[in-house]
């Protein structure tokens, strides 16, 4: 009984409940810009996105991770192939193409001076979880996202989406792009603690330490305001010339 009403709940919170905003750039542009290792920041439009969104208090609800052609992530029913990895509330940890958000407002951000060792192993991570499901058994975990804007003070928002079992906020939240970037050492908002410098010849220094945070504490806004992400925005990479733009008259 408790499955079968938390099934009834993800599909009921994965309805769109507005149309996705204007891209703010070009498809042809977005798909010549990104690279393997990005994230991809998506403004979702489904009941679980309004409230994500609400919560986090940014424009993005998804994060989704780029892998490239060459990840091995297969083809969907039309032949496209698979270049993103997502968690998904109905569908759990899956591979689509990019042309899935084709019509969405996204945002590229990008880990600076990725190796291609890195790459290759958040693409295995990535392989290794393919088809983890969510777990619906926690309804607690689903409920929480029936009110579109819950009457929770802002110092407790992001505490929310951490509640309940690890495994129903990996796939709504960003923990599962989050962990992948843990195993490779790569920072995203790391806590940072000041300590008491080991060099005797200057007992004032300070030396800083990156302490990792719990991966069910992401969420996507994260990338975007992390100090050691790269935003692109595909129409500026691609060239701009604000002098080309041909202006209506008033």
């Amino acid at each position: 009984m408790f499955n079968w009403i938390s099934r009834a709940l993800a599909r009921y919170l994965s309805k769109p409940v507005a149309d996705f905003s204007v891209s703010t750039s070009t498809w042809e542009a977005l798909v010549a810009t990104i690279r393997p290792g990005d994230v991809l920041l998506v403004e979702g439009n489904t009941r679980v996105s309004v409230a994500i969104k609400y919560l986090t208090q940014s424009t993005w609800s998804h994060a989704a991770l780029y892998l490239g052609d060459a990840a091995g992530l297969g083809r969907n029913e039309s032949g496209e192939p698979n270049t993103l990895v997502e968690a998904d509330l109905e569908a759990g940890i899956r591979a689509i193409p990019l042309a899935f958000y084709r019509h969405s407002h996204t945002r590229i951000c990008r880990p600076v001076d990725l190796e291609l060792d890195d790459v290759e192993a958040l693409t295995r991570y990535s392989l290794e979880r393919l088809g983890h499901q969510y777990d619906l058994k926690n309804i607690v975990d689903l409920a929480r996202y029936l009110l579109p804007t819950p009457p929770v003070p802002v110092r407790y928002r992001r505490r929310m989406l951490a509640l309940g079992s690890g495994d129903p906020t990996r796939a709504i939240c960003s923990s599962f792009i989050a962990q992948a970037f843990q195993r490779i050492r790569y920072p995203i908002l790391p806590e940072v603690i000041a300590m008491a410098s080991d060099d005797p010849r200057c007992r004032e220094c300070e030396r800083e330490l990156y302490r990792i945070r719990h991966h069910s504490l992401f969420v996507p806004r994260d990338f975007d305001a992390s100090p050691y992400f790269e935003i692109i925005k595909p129409t500026i990479a691609q060239g701009f010339d604000y002098r080309a733009l041909e202006w209506s008259r008033p």
